[in-house]
């Protein structure tokens, strides 16, 4: 993914209004990420615990997706796995990541969610660049390529969600 700044961010986004765009926090370390790495870029809300956020790259254009969850605090599972990237963590390292649809079906309330990696670190993940604490990725006879392709169909299907 190309390095994106504050601007190209915040007018990515599909499924909130320009003014929550604005008012959104985005990371100030942007010159320090690695671009290169990213098939998409994610992150969390350090002022706002449930909220996340990810900007994609769709039919040539940035998709920005404003994103609740709740981390999961209790229940059967001791590992999930994310639907992106298929990296698995402990509890808490996965969580269901709500998206308010686009348009007129999300002004009435309309969402879809997918399990995502809570950090939404999935490139780093697939590179092996970050190691989740206490969970891992299976061993898989793709190469990182089609791994990374699949990735980026899964969320592709998920922002198509959003829009659709």
């Amino acid at each position: 993914m190309r390095a994106l700044d504050e601007r190209d961010i915040r007018a990515s986004f599909i499924n909130c209004s320009k003014g929550e765009a604005k008012r959104l926090t985005v990371p100030r370390d942007l010159d320090e990420r690695p671009w290169g790495d990213l098939d998409f870029f994610g992150w969390r809300d350090p002022g706002a615990p449930d909220r996340s956020y990810l900007v994609a790259e769709q039919d040539g254009r940035l998709a920005g997706v404003a994103l609740r969850f709740q981390q999961s605090r209790s229940g059967f599972l001791q590992r999930s796995m994310c639907g992106l990237c298929l990296t698995t963590h402990p509890r808490g390292g996965v969580s269901l990541m709500t998206a308010r649809k686009a348009g007129a079906a999300g002004r009435e309330g309309n969402s879809v969610g997918l399990y995502m990696c809570t950090d939404l670190a999935c490139p780093l993940y697939l590179r092996g660049r970050k190691v989740p604490e206490g969970g891992g990725r299976f061993e898989e006879s793709l190469t990182l390529e089609e791994q990374i392709a699949r990735t980026l169909g899964n969320l592709s299907a998920f922002v198509a969600k959003v829009t659709g």
